[in-house]
């Protein structure tokens, strides 16, 4: 098969098409026929060789596909959604997304929502995956001393995490505020269903939620900066609010008030997905499909897939990710692939 190798660690032109073995399935796992393949910053970071996929994984890059399930295990008590040979899915995987056919175990594929295409469906998973599993199972939006009546602020609003977190708490009927780095960013993430879009080049983000929120604060903070941010983020939280991280774009170190974190009954946690286990993963999958799956097929959810690569470019692709010019997500299609 063809595939994107890191030829060694470094700049965007490391990554080359080459050919590589079919992989072969485990017990538990299903082949799939690549059509597409989502990129994502943690690909970014694997290239630059500052994130290793775990121990047994392909050292290709790539944590989401979508395709067509040619081969594999298909185990009927552990197959929620009933999958076969010959259906279409987009997949969570932990590696080997860059390539025309990737492995991943059943319990993280989903079925392409109805309506989509295969470059759309591949959008979906690492972003949806990882808002879930923040914003709603570690953060609990919704479920903190605010009530249904709680509040969201996404950091980088207008990347994939972002348009991804916006979408889904609008649609589940959560306010939701997001910061972004220009004033057409600002627009697209309002466009998306952002009350607010704060253009953090231009204005003080917790000076304008606090404003937009009578000063009570926000519920929850998506965070994918941390670094001097949070310190910051602290000070927009409604009492019993909780930020949750999920990347370090701005440093790995912050220095918080404890006394404001005790007094306020503030959290600061966070989480990566890659290492879970496919049991906490296959979780997820049941309750995206279960909440979310039906508000896209409804069309109150929408893939925003900014642009769309052949394979054969995927250094152009993270060029373009690295530029942060984007908003949404970045695609590479295997049915041009030479």
């Amino acid at each position: 098969m063809k595939a994107v190798e890191i030829t060694e660690f470094g700049a965007p032109d490391v990554l080359k098409l080459a050919e590589r073995p079919t992989p072969e399935p485990k017990a538990g796992e299903v082949l799939i026929k690549v059509s597409a393949s989502g990129v994502n910053r943690p690909d970014v970071f694997q290239r630059k060789g500052s994130y290793a996929p775990p121990p047994g994984i392909s050292d290709l890059p790539g944590l989401e596909v979508a395709g067509e399930i040619v081969g594999g295990s298909i185990d009927e008590k552990n197959n929620p959604f009933g999958l076969k040979i010959g259906d279409r899915v987009c997949a969570l995987i932990a590696g080997g997304g860059y390539a025309e056919y990737a492995v991943a175990p059943l319990g993280q594929c989903l079925p392409v929502p109805n309506g989509l295409t295969d470059v759309e469906a591949a959008s979906l998973p690492e972003t949806f995956f990882t808002v879930w599993s923040n914003v709603f199972q570690r953060a609990y939006l919704g479920q903190g001393e605010g009530g249904e009546n709680e509040t969201l602020l996404v950091q980088g609003g207008s990347s994939g995490i972002g348009v991804t977190a916006i979408q889904i708490a609008h649609a589940l009927g959560f306010r939701v505020f997001a910061t972004a780095g220009s004033d057409d960013k600002c627009r697209a993430c309002e466009a998306l269903g952002a009350d607010r879009a704060i253009n953090y080049r231009t204005s003080d983000f917790v000076e304008v939620v606090k404003a937009l929120t009578n000063d009570r604060g926000v519920d929850v903070i998506l965070d994918m900066v941390a670094g001097g941010y949070v310190a910051r983020e602290l000070s927009a939280l409604a009492t019993g609010g909780r930020i949750v991280l999920i990347a370090t774009l701005g440093g790995s170190k912050a220095e918080l008030n404890m006394g404001e974190i005790l007094r306020r009954r503030l959290t600061v946690t966070g989480s990566t997905l890659r290492a879970r286990s496919v049991e906490f993963k296959a979780q997820i999958a049941q309750e995206l499909k279960a909440k979310v799956w039906p508000l896209i097929e409804e069309g109150r959810i929408k893939p925003v897939v900014f642009r769309v690569f052949p394979a054969a470019q995927a250094a152009e692709a993270h060029a373009l990710m690295e530029s942060s010019e984007h908003v949404g997500k970045i695609v590479l299609d295997w049915s041009s692939a030479v």
